[in-house]
């Protein structure tokens, strides 16, 4: 009699979330004389829809561990292992993918409203997740790469400007007359691809010689640079639509459309199976977005107002949104930082 009223979960998705993300759980006998709860340890989740099947769980602020059961009429279904993100810095303002240096130290920025002067520029977290101010002299940072001897390239979408950084904080100017320059990345050969919003994608060698690698449409916001294992560039630029595209741009600067079907994309990343992440929405559910070589696409992780990702050392994931950085174990693999290839 006791197995027949106890809730069974036979599905939740997305695996992971960050706090104020959305579980969906499918299953059965979840509603008996009232509604079902969900609950994370002690902790109860506010429901969006539940009934005897099927429940929309939100995550709570706090989430003491990761195993999620549904419980009615004082049954507790099995627990289900859900991957949570949990919160390691606050009162930042990221626009797109943090960065992790070779130590696993995290790099991440306070950008600000463009032309606004904020007292931090860049911040640094250390891995036991202390953070700190790194730079403070850089208006609007936006985007960051490391290069193979570690050091840090920062954009300024004010002045166009891209920044070389040394691990100890020491700033000078890498190139300028970057535009609104935006997002930025390296290749395989270590040079620096950089992310006008006015339409330009800029390729600068290590000598410093600046080229026009391609042209795309205008970003209303930004461009967010990846390069794919297929050292292939993957550019994302959010519009207005809620069909926006991820776009691929082949060595010698040939454009086209790899998925189209995301809303707002932003920051991107890949792991070691040539899968891309892109903080977007898809269907409706706002989160990170992984697709797939073959361009299948579906939600990963739910979660609100995120705006990048970088992998870890071993499958941690670091998630940034306008506001703040999580980690979790995503369990994939980064694609391998280039000077341990």
């Amino acid at each position: 009699m006791l197995e027949r009223n106890r809730p069974n979960i036979q599905d939740v998705s997305p695996v992971a979330a960050i706090p104020g993300g959305e579980f969906q759980i499918r299953g059965s006998r979840f509603t008996a004389d009232g509604r079902p709860k969900v609950l994370f340890g002690d902790v109860s989740a506010p429901l969006l829809v539940g009934s005897g099947d099927y429940i929309i769980a939100r995550v709570p602020d706090s989430v003491p561990h990761n195993d999620l059961v549904v419980e009615n009429d004082g049954e507790r279904s099995a627990p289900w292992r859900c991957e949570v993100g949990v919160q390691v810095a606050e009162s930042l303002h990221p626009v797109t993918n943090p960065a992790v240096d070779f130590q696993g130290n995290i790099f991440t920025t306070f950008s600000g409203s463009r032309g606004q002067k904020t007292p931090v520029s860049v911040y640094k977290i250390d891995t036991n997740f202390n953070v700190r101010p790194f730079l403070s002299d850089m208006m609007n940072a936006t985007s960051i790469a490391i290069d193979r001897e570690g050091l840090l390239y920062v954009s300024s979408r004010y002045d166009g400007i891209i920044y070389q950084v040394t691990p100890k904080g020491q700033m000078s100017v890498y190139v300028e007359g970057m535009g609104v320059a935006t997002g930025i990345a390296f290749d395989k050969e270590e040079n620096l691809y950089v992310g006008d919003r006015s339409g330009t994608i800029f390729k600068i060698s290590r000598s410093r010689q600046i080229y026009v690698f391609t042209t795309l449409e205008p970003s209303i916001a930004a461009y967010h640079l990846a390069f794919g294992p297929d050292d292939h560039l993957y550019v994302t630029g959010p519009t207005t639509s809620s069909f926006d595209c991820v776009q691929r741009v082949s060595p010698d600067g040939h454009v086209e459309v790899f998925y189209r079907g995301l809303g707002r994309p932003q920051g991107a990343a890949f792991d070691a199976e040539g899968n891309l992440y892109v903080a977007s929405s898809i269907g409706g559910r706002r989160g990170i977005v992984r697709v797939t070589p073959s361009r299948e696409a579906h939600l990963f992780l739910s979660g609100p107002n995120i705006v990048g990702l970088a992998f870890g050392h071993s499958t941690r994931m670091y998630v940034t949104t306008t506001s703040a950085l999580y980690r979790l174990d995503a369990g994939v693999n980064g694609l391998p930082m280039r000077n341990i290839e």
